[in-house]
């Protein structure tokens, strides 16, 4: 199948954007991003995810300047075509600020608040030096 007949089955929004969640091959949920379909074709084809930054208003390589690069295993689709789950290998940590995955705060049902549940293992301002 080529990229294009992929890219004709998802359901971009208005923006041209479509969510990305990502997973480990372990099955841990890290992060979620925007994907257009540059991005989209770009991490078919190097096997590498690329995302759509909507701050930046570009195209971004994960781990262009950390070095945590992500190497896609698979990809899935939902029933409604406008969100895309990608499954794959973590290189470092997935998380800007530190953390392995982005969801590394859980609700404390004790006192409605968000605790840390993972440690840190990188030092973000040793690696995005910017």
């Amino acid at each position: 199948m080529k990229n294009r007949d992929i890219i004709s089955q998802i359901k971009f929004d208005k923006k041209g954007l479509v969510v990305a969640i990502v997973q480990d091959d372990k099955g841990e949920v890290l992060m979620v991003a925007y994907m257009n379909s540059e991005a989209l074709i770009k991490t078919i084809e190097t096997r590498r995810m690329h995302y759509y930054s909507r701050s930046r208003k570009k195209l971004w390589l994960k781990g262009e300047e950390s070095g945590n690069f992500q190497v896609l295993k698979d990809i899935y689709i939902d029933c409604d075509n406008d969100a895309l789950l990608f499954v794959i290998e973590q290189k470092g940590g997935a998380c800007h600020k530190g953390y392995y995955s982005c969801f590394f705060r859980k609700l404390q049902k004790e006192d409605d608040s968000f605790c840390e549940v993972e440690d840190k293992i990188f030092n973000p301002k040793e690696v995005y030096k910017k």
